[in-house]
């Protein structure tokens, strides 16, 4: 499909463009994901919690916020550090710098994987956590409807309030949170051959 532009130039207009340009298969392949990961989490979460006393629940609760909050850390990390003092510190043969090179190649679905994925799925638990809690809580001199209020304004400001500190930290210590997470996704990835992040081959290297 072609269309003129403003010069008179004729546009070409691909499917096969359109679908790289926007990452079609990244977007399509993190909703499935998404999808698979919520219900399996929040069944385990269910389960977790019905058996499990107040004060545990409120502590695996603010495990699942501190999760989202470190995630959101390291997705904005990605997206704010610069490559360059990783290429250096490949040059000297540093462990996990080649690592840490491939995540910020790779900046756009690895913050969107870290904010937008686990950042949701930490919302979605925290609030199966928090309704479970209500629930155990509940009794004849405390209102639910007073309950839920509480505890929904509390994993609300513990989760903004966290980012908002979280934020601040990750643009002021982008590059060591980008190099630390590189070097457990190294290890994991050596250990577990999980393969993430393709490796580049040397034809595009070349070709570069």
């Amino acid at each position: 499909m072609s269309k003129n532009n403003e010069n008179g130039k004729k546009a070409n207009y691909d499917i096969s463009d359109i679908w790289q340009k926007y990452n079609l298969k990244w977007v399509i392949l993190v909703s499935i994901w998404t999808f698979i990961l919520t219900i399996i989490i929040t069944i385990i979460a269910e389960m977790l919690f019905i058996n499990t006393r107040v004060i545990f629940a409120f502590m695996i609760l603010i495990v699942i916020i501190f999760t989202g909050v470190m995630s959101d850390m390291v997705g904005i990390a990605v997206t704010v550090a610069s490559e360059r003092p990783f290429h250096a510190m490949a040059a000297d043969r540093v462990k996990g710098a080649k690592y840490a090179i491939r995540l910020l190649k790779n900046a756009g679905p690895v913050s969107n994987f870290c904010n937008d994925v686990i950042g949701d799925i930490c919302g979605i638990v925290s609030g199966v956590a928090g309704i479970n809690i209500i629930l155990q809580l509940q009794s004849d001199v405390i209102n639910r409807s007073l309950l839920t209020i509480i505890m929904s304004g509390f994993i609300a400001s513990l989760t903004v309030g966290g980012k908002a500190i979280g934020k601040g930290i990750a643009i002021l210590q982008s590059h060591t949170i980008v190099f630390n997470t590189a070097k457990v996704l190294d290890f994991l990835d050596e250990k577990l051959s999980l393969k993430l992040f393709s490796k580049p081959n040397k034809k595009n290297r070349k070709e570069r």
